[in-house]
C-alpha cells in the first residue's frame, strides 16, 4: 500500500489539474475582460505601423561654450525630452542621438502628437527673469513714452490659503497670477542686493547697476527693445539669440501681445523639482503647482522677496523658455518652498506649462532642422509580409506536430491558443497602462515565440515518450517524466529571458521592441507549460484514447519501441549432480 501513496503524492499535487486549470481559465478570462471593459481591444501600434511624425533637432553652440555640445549633455538632452514628450501621454515616442549634434524624435500618430511636436520645438533652456519694463508687442514710436503695465487689470498674488474669491485675471488680462503656498521652511542665508532698476522715463528700462553694464551696452538694449516687433514671428524667435543667462536681455510673450525687457536669470529650470497641473475645486480654476528644490527653494525665495517690495510691473517674473515669456506672474510677498500660478488658465494651458516647467531645462539649446511626416503604408506591408510568414511558420510546426506526435499535437495546439490569448489581451492592455506600442520588431519577437513555446511542449511530450519505452504505463509516465521536462525547460526559458533583459537594458529604440515582446512571451510560455499544458496532459492521460496507446495518440508503446513491463524475478539456481565416489 506504500507505493501506491508515493505515486499520488509524487505527482505534485497534479493527481487534481482542474485547479491549475481554472486558475489560469480565470486569468484568461479577466484579462480578455477588463480588455474590452478599458476599450482597448487591440495594441497600440508604433511608428512604423500606424505612422506620425519624425523630427530632426539639431544642437546649436552656446555663446562661449562651444564645448557644450558633447555625449554626456546629448545624453541628457534626450531623457530629458523623452520625459516631456512621454508626459503628454504620447506612446512609444522614440527619443535618440545621430551623430554628434542630431536628435531624432518619433511621435506616433495620436491625440497628443501635434501637441508633442510643439512641446518638442521648444527646447531651449528655462529660466525664471525679474520684468524691468513690459509694454504691446509693436515697436514703441521714437520720442514717446514707454508704458509700462498699470496696477489696473494685473491679477493680484495672494496666499492660496487666504484666498477667499478665484484670483483671476480681470478685463480679460491673460497674464496669470502667482500665489504661494509658504511650507513654513526656513530658508537662511544672504539676499543678493536688489538690482532692479526703476524704468527710466525715455521709454526704456535700465539695466541692472550690479551687472556693471556700460553705458553703450545699456543705450544699445534699450536702443532693441523699442525696436523689437513681437508681431512679427521671425523677429520674436530671434529675440533673445545668443544671451547668456547673466545678462538683461528682450523677450516677447508667446502671443506675441507683449514684449519685455528681462533682468539677469535668477532661477532657471534645473531649479524647479516638479510641476502639476490641477484644478481647485473652491475656487473653480486651473492652476499650476511648482515644487521647488532646497536650492532653487532658496533662490526663489530671494527674487520674490524683492521683487514682492517693487511697483508694477517690477512686481512679476517672467518664465522664459527659448527666448520667449510663457508666462510672467506678478508677486505679492516672499515665497518659499512651492508656489501656485494661477489664472485665466485653460487646463490644456495649465498642463502646457506644467509640462515645460518640470521637463523644459537641457543643457544644449537645439533648432528644428527637419520634420517629416511618416506614413503607414510601408510599415503595414511589412507587417502583412511578417505575418504571413508567421503563418508559414505556423503552419509548419503543426504539421510537424499532427506527423510526427500525432493525438500528442490536439493538446500542443490547444497551449498554444492558450498562450496566444494571453500574449494578445496583454498587449492591448499594456499600451494604456505603460505607453507599450508594438512596433515591426515587436512583432518578431512574438513570432520567434512560437518556436520557444513549441520547444517545451516537444521537450515535455519526449520525456514521457522516453519513459513508455522504458515500460511505464501513461499515468505513471506523464508523471515521471514532468520532473526532468520542467529542469529543462525552466533552464531553456530562463537563457532566452535573460538574453531578452541584456538585449533591452543594452539597446534602444525599436529593438528594445523586440527584446521587450520576447521576455514576455517566455515568461508566458512558463505560465503556460505549467498551468495549462501539464494539466491537460495528466487529464488526456486517464482517458481510454490515450491510456489505452491508441496508435493515433502519438504514444503506442509498439511504434515507440517500448521494452517488456519492468518486473522483479527470483534466480533460481538448477540442481547440480556430484559424481559419487567409486
Amino acid at each position: 500500500m506504500a507505493a501506491p501513496k508515493k505515486g499520488r503524492g509524487s505527482s505534485g499535487g497534479q493527481s487534481k489539474p482542474g485547479r491549475a486549470l481554472a486558475l489560469i481559465l480565470i486569468a484568461m478570462v479577466a484579462l480578455t475582460g477588463g480588455m474590452f471593459l478599458s476599450g482597448h481591444t487591440t495594441p497600440r501600434l508604433g511608428i512604423d505601423l500606424a505612422g506620425g511624425t519624425s523630427i530632426t533637432l539639431k544642437a546649436k553652440s552656446q555663446p562661449g561654450k562651444p564645448e557644450a555640445i558633447n555625449e554626456t549633455n546629448m545624453n541628457t538632452a534626450v531623457s530629458i525630452i523623452e520625459r516631456r514628450v512621454n508626459g503628454l501621454g504620447v506612446s512609444e515616442a522614440e527619443v535618440q542621438t545621430q551623430g554628434k549634434s542630431n536628435i531624432i524624435v518619433n511621435i506616433p500618430k495620436g491625440t497628443n502628437s501635434k501637441q508633442a511636436r510643439e512641446q518638442v520645438g521648444t527646447t531651449a533652456q528655462l529660466y525664471f527673469r525679474p520684468v524691468l519694463t513690459v509694454t504691446g508687442g509693436a515697436p514703441t514710436p521714437a520720442g514717446s513714452a514707454s508704458p509700462t503695465a498699470s496696477g489696473s487689470g494685473e491679477p493680484s498674488a495672494t496666499p492660496s490659503a487666504k484666498a477667499s474669491s478665484p484670483d483671476t485675471a480681470s478685463d480679460g488680462d491673460s497674464t496669470p497670477s502667482a500665489s504661494a503656498t509658504t511650507q513654513g521652511r526656513a530658508v537662511t542665508g544672504a539676499l543678493k542686493k536688489d538690482a532692479t532698476p526703476t524704468p527710466s522715463g525715455s521709454g526704456a528700462a535700465e539695466t541692472p547697476a550690479a551687472t556693471g553694464t556700460p553705458d553703450a551696452a545699456t543705450a544699445a538694449l534699450e536702443k532693441k527693445f523699442t525696436a523689437l516687433d513681437c508681431t512679427d514671428p521671425a523677429a520674436r524667435a530671434k529675440a533673445g539669440d545668443g544671451v547668456k543667462p547673466e545678462d538683461s536681455t528682450v523677450a516677447c510673450s508667446s502671443e506675441g501681445d507683449a514684449k519685455y525687457l528681462l533682468g539677469p536669470a535668477e532661477v532657471s529650470g534645473t531649479d524647479v523639482d516638479d510641476a502639476k497641473a490641477q484644478f481647485d475645486q473652491q475656487r473653480g480654476i486651473w492652476l499650476v503647482s511648482m515644487e521647488f528644490t532646497d536650492k532653487g527653494s532658496k533662490k526663489f525665495q530671494a527674487i520674490t522677496k524683492k521683487l514682492s517690495a517693487q511697483q508694477s510691473p517690477q512686481n512679476q517674473f517672467a518664465i522664459s523658455l527659448d527666448g520667449e515669456v510663457v508666462s510672467a506672474p506678478q508677486v505679492n510677498e516672499t515665497l518659499s518652498g512651492s508656489a501656485e500660478i494661477s489664472g485665466s488658465f485653460t487646463q490644456q494651458s495649465a498642463e502646457d506649462l506644467a509640462n515645460v516647467l518640470s521637463y523644459g531645462a537641457l543643457p544644449l539649446s537645439f533648432s528644428e532642422d527637419t520634420v517629416t511626416t511618416v506614413t503607414a503604408a510601408l510599415g503595414g506591408e511589412q507587417l502583412e509580409a511578417g505575418l504571413i510568414a508567421g503563418a508559414i511558420g505556423l503552419a509548419l510546426v503543426v504539421i510537424y506536430l499532427v506527423a510526427y506526435y500525432r493525438g500528442l499535437a490536439f493538446i500542443a495546439l490547444l497551449s498554444l491558443l492558450a498562450s496566444g490569448i494571453l500574449t494578445y489581451t496583454i498587449m492591448s492592455l499594456l499600451g494604456p497602462a505603460i505607453g507599450f506600442a508594438l512596433n515591426l520588431p515587436a512583432v518578431c519577437g512574438a513570432i520567434v515565440a512560437i518556436g520557444i513555446t513549441a520547444d517545451s511542449f516537444i521537450v515535455y511530450f519526449e520525456r514521457i515518450r522516453d519513459e513508455i519505452r522504458e515500460g511505464r504505463t501513461l499515468r505513471p509516465a506523464v508523471e515521471r517524466a514532468w520532473p526532468r521536462a520542467r529542469r529543462t525547460i525552466l533552464v531553456s526559458d530562463f537563457v532566452s529571458f535573460l538574453a531578452a533583459a541584456v538585449l533591452f537594458l543594452v539597446t534602444v529604440g525599436k529593438v528594445q521592441g523586440f527584446a521587450f515582446t520576447l521576455g514576455l512571451t517566455t515568461l508566458l510560455d512558463v505560465v503556460v507549460v505549467f498551468l495549462f499544458t501539464k494539466p491537460v496532459m495528466t487529464m488526456m492521460a486517464r482517458t481510454k484514447f490515450f491510456a489505452s496507446g491508441n496508435a493515433w495518440s502519438g504514444l503506442d508503446p509498439t511504434r515507440l519501441g517500448a521494452k517488456p513491463p519492468l518486473r522483479r524475478t527470483r534466480r533460481v539456481n538448477a540442481p547440480t549432480d556430484h559424481p559419487k565416489e567409486a
